[in-house]
């Protein structure tokens, strides 16, 4: 049996004249125990709470690394509306490809093509087949042709900022 310890607790009037009308005289000091350690049971422990602290921390962890993984398998978007261009690209050349347009904003054929080496036809037909998909998949391309001058290049090829997350 546990130690006992002696407490004292200041009540109302009418609680008092309450106890002493419904508890007998020899059971109030049993019945006070079982109220505190009934009233205890609905509190939770602090290592309890730490406890649970710990494991919500684990678990927002846990759903930011697959998160993350869904960002790297490019599942995931993270602006509402917004699009990353990789998704869009089969090879390492149209990531190359998707690059130098984010950096540069736009590029001709003959920009691409010395860039990666290859002849402009190529380059021009891994740009329309980006272009394709992401109209497939989004309802626009991320990527169109401008035949017209802008910003000091003609016949070029411009990533639609509005729809790239940066």
């Amino acid at each position: 049996m546990s130690k006992f310890r002696m407490i004292s607790a200041k009540i109302p009037e009418e609680v008092y004249r309450e106890l002493t009308l419904r508890v007998p005289e020899g059971e109030r000091s049993e019945f006070l125990r079982a109220a505190i350690l009934e009233k205890l049971q609905q509190i939770p422990r602090p290592d309890k709470i730490l406890e649970l602290e710990k494991r919500i921390s684990k678990l927002e962890a846990d759903i930011s690394g697959i998160k993350k993984y869904l960002a790297e398998l490019e599942v995931l978007t993270h602006e509402e509306g917004k699009v990353n261009p990789h998704v869009f690209c089969i090879d390492e050349m149209d990531h190359k490809i998707v690059d130098y347009l984010l950096s540069h904003e736009g590029a001709t054929t003959p920009e691409l093509a010395e860039l990666l080496k290859t002849n402009r036809w190529h380059v021009l037909n891994r740009l329309r087949k980006i272009q394709k998909r992401s109209r497939k998949q989004l309802g626009k391309p991320v990527v169109e042709y401008y035949a017209g001058e802008k910003m000091g290049k003609r016949k070029a090829w411009w990533i639609k900022q509005e729809l790239v997350e940066t």
